[in-house]
């Protein structure tokens, strides 16, 4: 990719609200229900009225209809709605359709949002189960003869992948679920609160796909999460300060597959990922050394230790080393391992209450966040920033 010159959306917008159910394996309710709630709470939290919202982004993949949703938030007239693609990938591409609507004058307020009854209701891990003959299904179909049903088989083989080229063992992987599940462990709205991990915990649990234990896996949640974008002029004069919006980013590699590239070039390498750090870092004019705080989607733990090495933290094979050194603070809500799985958004809510200075794990001086979304698939990122 060439050279970009710096990002005019930089600057522009700001998150200026969060807000969260509870994350639960038994919601028991309606995802409708836990959407409407998420809304309310980022809307409150932002300082707005619910008829203040004009816009909303969601996921493809979310069962909750926009304007289903805004009736039973209360919102007010939408003159801007879009969707993003590719489960987790589509996280910070919420936020970045939300900048965009902002910049452009195509709405003023935007609720970016996600809920899933993921444990209680259709459960990812459960894997394929049915597919219609469609283009996406059917490239599924280089896969599933051979036995590979679920994401965490699709995932075990650039695990496998990765431990072979770099010469390491799958115990590495153990560094990131420590981690995770240590802040979650501080977290009281964690699932995993209270309940932290060793190495030798991680290396004795279950295998689910040879190298994948149960502790590389992330949890399967029910929950809401929503965020409210605005304009960083509006946000100044809100409750919080504004997280603002320093860069945003998609990014989809040549021959990309959703997370089955196991015929790409390379598959210990997340070239998605390498996309969006690029763009990432030519458009903010910053590079890892400027980054404070790391939210990196956390799904599979391998896949934590290849987007560390496609941003420039570390060089390749060195992402274990990294994580257990602690020069980056890592998830500190828990990350999808400990505190939720919601599809990364829960992370982005994270980024912001670090900016704030009210996080639980809360970072000494947090200025700018680095925030990933899912690896493997077509996917995005953004960089947060305190305000001045």
């Amino acid at each position: 990719m060439s050279a970009r010159r710096p990002d005019a959306l930089g600057g522009v917008a700001a998150v200026a609200g969060i807000g969260a159910t509870e994350f639960s394996k038994d919601s028991g309710r309606s995802e409708l229900a836990l959407a409407a709630e998420a809304v309310r709470a980022a809307v409150a939290d932002a300082g707005l009225a619910p008829a203040d919202v004009d816009g909303m982004v969601t996921f493809t993949m979310d069962t909750s209809p926009e304007i289903t949703l805004a009736q039973a938030a209360g919102l007010g007239e939408l003159s801007f709605f879009a969707r993003v693609h590719y489960g987790g990938g589509a996280a910070c591409a919420t936020v970045q359709q939300a900048v965009l609507a902002v910049a452009s004058g195509l709405a003023e307020a935007v609720v970016c949002y996600r809920a899933f009854n993921e444990r209680s209701g259709r459960r990812f891990g459960s894997g394929v189960r049915h597919r219609e003959p469609t283009a996406e299904g059917a490239a599924l179909g280089w896969t599933l003869p051979f036995g590979l049903l679920t994401p965490a088989s699709w995932a075990a083989m650039a695990a496998r992948r990765y431990l072979h080229v770099h010469g390491l063992e799958p115990e590495v992987f153990g560094h990131v679920a420590v981690s995770a599940r240590g802040y979650a462990a501080a977290n009281p709205a964690a699932y995993f609160h209270g309940r932290p991990i060793t190495l030798a915990d991680h290396a004795a649990s279950r295998w689910i796909a040879e190298p994948l234990r149960l502790l590389d896996c992330c949890q399967e949640t029910d929950g809401g999460q929503a965020l409210v974008v605005t304009s960083l002029e509006r946000a100044r004069t809100l409750p919080h300060p504004p997280a603002v919006v320093l860069a945003a980013a998609q990014g989809a590699a040549r021959g990309q597959e959703q997370m089955t590239g196991l015929y790409r070039d390379e598959p210990a390498r997340l070239p998605e990922m390498g996309l969006v750090a690029r763009q990432l870092w030519a458009t903010s004019g910053l590079a890892p050394g400027d980054i404070d705080v790391g939210i990196v989607y956390d799904h599979f733990t391998p896949y934590v230790l290849m987007q560390l090495e496609e941003f420039g933290f570390c060089g390749p094979g060195e992402g274990a080393d990294f994580v257990a050194s602690g020069r980056l603070p890592l998830n500190t809500h828990g990350g999808q391992l400990g505190e939720a799985y919601l599809h990364g958004m829960n992370g982005i809510a994270e980024a912001v209450r670090q900016l704030r200075g009210t996080a639980v794990n809360q970072v000494e001086g947090a200025e700018r966040v680095l925030v990933t979304a899912g690896g493997g698939v077509p996917t995005s990122g953004l960089l947060l920033g305190a305000d001045g």
